[in-house]
């Protein structure tokens, strides 16, 4: 049976010589690999462009229950792209946060509200002018939420230390490495509040940039099951210093 649905791509793998595997994190139901035939064929129906890191597309779609692999009817960008292909900074970004999605996102169901973030928050970025170099930070704070591991910013006067495995402050710095200080804590509490469209107020140096990115990945680490390590943010951190 043939549906519609809206897709976020996540990964694109070569299949064969002309023939792709694509996971895409889809509205309708969740993530799903799609095998596509001939994308590198000159008269190709669906084409490799469409399938880069993050790229939002609308779909109809062959879906069966009982596969680990599906088909591809239609597919065509929605929106395209204005800015993300060809700007260097949001693109290293979005490099980036395609291997945080990857690794953290493993929804085999439709996650309504996940999707709607993800896929608002990327059309918002391509749209924006000049991109803030907080945005990858308020993005995965923020994506934490949907993710069911957000932080407990709330603090008494007393609690000077925030715990990244707990989640939450304390009042004595806990007994294994995985924690920060209330000020930079501050600096997480704001990014996680803050709207996009605020970000470029905030003042952060790249040196505390780096130290927080550090740190959320931490926080990643000890609360999205399989995470492992991220290699592209030394490539983000090299762009953005």
């Amino acid at each position: 049976m043939l549906h519609k649905t809206r897709g976020i791509v996540l990964k694109t793998t070569m299949y064969s010589e002309s023939s792709v595997v694509v996971k895409i994190f889809t509205e309708k139901f969740g993530i799903q690999s799609y095998l596509i035939n001939g994308v590198k064929k000159s008269k190709a129906k669906i084409s490799m462009n469409i399938l880069q890191p993050l790229h939002l597309l609308e779909m109809v779609v062959y879906h069966k229950a009982t596969s680990q692999m599906q088909r591809i009817s239609e597919a065509r960008p929605s929106p395209t792209f204005r800015t993300i292909p060809y700007h260097v900074i949001k693109n290293t970004i979005v490099q980036f946060l395609n291997e945080v999605l990857y690794k953290s996102v493993h929804q085999q169901n439709a996650d309504q509200h996940l999707f709607d973030f993800i896929y608002s928050a990327i059309c918002w970025f391509d749209e924006t002018e000049e991109p803030s170099a907080n945005f990858h930070l308020a993005f995965l704070l923020k994506l934490s939420r949907f993710l069911g591991f957000a932080p407990h910013f709330q603090s008494r006067a007393d609690q000077l230390y925030f715990d990244l495995q707990g989640g939450e402050f304390a009042t004595l710095p806990p007994v294994h490495p995985y924690f920060i200080e209330k000020i930079d804590a501050d600096y997480l509490n704001q990014l996680f509040n803050c709207r996009f469209e605020k970000l470029f107020e905030m003042e952060i140096s790249n040196v505390k940039r780096r130290f927080l990115l550090d740190k959320i990945l931490v926080y990643y680490t000890l609360h999205a099951a399989s995470f492992g390590q991220i290699k592209s943010h030394q490539i983000l951190e090299e762009v953005l210093s």
